[in-house]
């Protein structure tokens, strides 16, 4: 009985991972209505940077960390976390909406699976260039609906940004091996990442923040259940050679955002949307199903 609660328990995390990464694009929205993008995301890892530096000194086996490690990790940190994040909560900043963003960057298992061709030598089957065509077909379906009404050009800019960096942040990964834990990489990451931010911010925000209510609760859900949550949920379903699994877990994601932001933010959901959204899931879950395991040696 104690062991088929356990099945049943373990069953349901990759659930609570796709509504937590959801969610993280819903309270984005909330926390950049009140204070700037850059110097939220510089408090936000700065945080995380303490809880995972504390995680690794008192639960890591392995704290030797030589300096090309402190180098790769901190590229790694960059590309995922500074610029991946930073283009997605900029975008947001300048009226992107949350579903958009969310179908943006999601789309990630099919220009990392493109990249990995180019990249690692990687052959694409023919189902992944099936994928690749309708994951783009349906994310330009919504993109060009919502340039032609208000969308501006740099929020989508910007999500671009974070769509390559979060691709070449797994490419660069792939390519770089080291004897770093996985606790070790992730403070290095986070500590790479909260300077970055507070870098931009420094030289482009004004330190203006209304510590109201909802910026609280959205920057705590951020840090405890995004940043110390989904992203150990992701670690462990990685740790567990759940790596095709996890990534085809993505495709789910622009659907719940949607979903989300329909419930908390209001945001308006067409019929264009909807087919949108629908070509893009179907084409990110072909793309990963038949997707070679490049995040294996993550």
């Amino acid at each position: 009985m104690q062991i088929k609660k356990v099945v049943q328990i373990l069953n349901t995390i990759p659930i609570i991972f796709v509504i937590l990464w959801s969610s993280a694009f819903i309270s984005s929205k909330i926390i950049v209505d009140f204070a700037p993008p850059f110097l939220s995301l510089s408090i936000r890892f700065s945080i995380v940077t303490i809880f995972l530096f504390l995680f690794f000194i008192f639960f890591s086996k392995n704290k030797k960390i030589s300096f090309k490690a402190f180098i790769d990790a901190s590229i790694s940190g960059l590309l995922f976390h500074g610029l991946y994040l930073g283009g997605v909560f900029f975008a947001l900043s300048k009226g992107i909406s949350a579903t958009l963003i969310a179908l943006i960057v999601s789309l990630q298992p099919i220009l990392t699976s493109f990249l990995a061709k180019i990249f690692l030598n990687e052959t694409l089957t023919r189902h992944q260039w099936i994928g690749i065509s309708l994951g783009f077909s349906g994310a330009s379906i919504i993109i060009i609906s919502d340039l032609i009404g208000d969308l501006s050009l740099i929020a989508f800019l910007a999500g671009v940004i974070g769509l390559i960096s979060s691709s070449l942040a797994i490419i660069w990964q792939k390519k770089t091996g080291y004897n770093l834990s996985i606790s070790g990489n992730n403070f290095l990451q986070a500590l790479s990442a909260s300077i970055f931010h507070f870098f931009l911010a420094l030289c482009f925000e004004d330190f203006s923040i209304n510590f109201s209510n909802d910026f609280l609760l959205a920057m705590s859900w951020q840090i405890f259940a995004v940043s110390l949550g989904a992203f150990l949920i992701l670690m462990w379903l990685l740790q567990n050679n759940k790596a095709n699994k996890t990534s085809a877990l993505f495709f789910l994601i622009p659907p719940t955002s949607a979903l989300l932001a329909y419930l908390i933010l209001n945001e308006k959901f067409t019929f264009i949307d909807f087919l949108g959204l629908f070509l893009s899931c179907l084409g990110v879950f072909i793309v990963s199903k038949f997707q070679k395991d490049i995040k294996s040696k993550i």
